[in-house]
């Protein structure tokens, strides 16, 4: 078999795009994009988690 008779799925199948999970076949750039965001800042907020959000003390 030819490199160029090799199938997509063949080809990426080492390719890790559990980052993609949620996201619809077929959506555009931008879904992808505001999916990953979100995902990301879900990731980042500790109070996500149940955990209070502490703020840093601005005064010193």
């Amino acid at each position: 078999m030819s490199e160029d008779d090799e199938s997509r799925d063949e080809r990426y199948a080492d390719v890790d795009t559990s980052h993609l999970e949620g996201v619809e076949d077929g959506c555009g750039c931008a879904e992808v994009w505001e999916h990953t965001s979100e995902r990301e800042a879900a990731e980042d907020d500790p109070a996500e988690d149940g955990e209070e959000r502490v703020e840093a003390d601005a005064s010193g």
